[in-house]
């Protein structure tokens, strides 16, 4: 499995630099050299990208205010000259930041990385994380297959690399590297219904309804766009 990158900068010498650092890297393939994140962003409607290695001062769009604006996507490796940058990277989740001057060791280390996190989520995606059987599932996480009663579920949220499920009466949310298309999968539909790209709520569990917003056990869970229509021809079968 190669993990396909886009590199970003507007600085020519260096994202010349980077580039060839990407053709040097067994693992690693280049599907585009982009000078703006604009540029980038035009790809990325393009194609399936991985993970980018990407300059935060760019005029135009920073890379912060890129990382910012992108909800679900790529990974990012920061590249910058400039070390106060930091720490907002890390917030915005970023797999790691390259500090301006790097040589090519600096750069396969970031690169391992992210060569580490993409062969964690492709076993998981290999192997079976859901074991679904009458009224319950076994979900994994935390090492360990966790049975789980549908009539539990409050709600799922999926997250970038994993979901999140909620449960009635729990204390914390079960965590699990799957997907949420996969999950839905693996659920009863006349149950559970997904309602936003980022939740699935189970039906039951739906105690009010306000402005395209569900209300679960006191958490206001908002109705996506393209799945308003088969969300209310639900709510009109079962409203007096």
């Amino acid at each position: 499995m190669k993990i396909r990158c886009l590199t970003i900068d507007d600085e020519p010498l260096a994202l010349n630099l980077v580039s060839s650092y990407v053709e040097r890297t067994p693992f690693l393939e280049l599907a585009g050299k982009c000078n703006s994140a604009q540029q980038a962003l035009e790809r990325m409607n393009e194609e399936v990208i991985d993970l980018l290695f990407m300059d935060i001062q760019m005029p135009d769009l920073t890379g912060i205010e890129f990382a910012r604006a992108m909800d679900k996507g790529p990974k990012i490796i920061f590249t910058t000259a400039f070390e106060q940058y930091a720490l907002e990277g890390f917030k915005l989740d970023a797999m790691d930041y390259l500090l301006k001057p790097f040589n090519y060791q600096d750069f396969l280390r970031s690169a391992n990385k992210a060569k580490e996190h993409f062969e964690l989520v492709h076993k998981a995606a290999q192997s079976e994380q859901v074991h679904t059987e009458h009224d319950f599932l076994f979900v994994k996480s935390e090492y360990k297959l966790i049975k789980i009663k549908f009539e539990s579920i409050l709600y799922i949220e999926g997250l970038k690399d994993y979901v999140k499920i909620l449960l009635v009466g729990a204390n914390k949310p079960i965590l699990s590297l799957l997907s949420l298309k996969n999950l839905e999968g693996k659920i009863p539909t006349d149950r559970f219904m997904r309602v936003h790209r980022s939740y699935i709520v189970a039906l039951d569990k739906i105690s009010a309804i306000s402005n395209n917003v569900i209300i679960i056990n006191n958490t206001n869970i908002p109705v996506g766009e393209m799945y308003k229509d088969d969300f209310y021809k639900f709510l009109e079968r079962r409203t007096l």
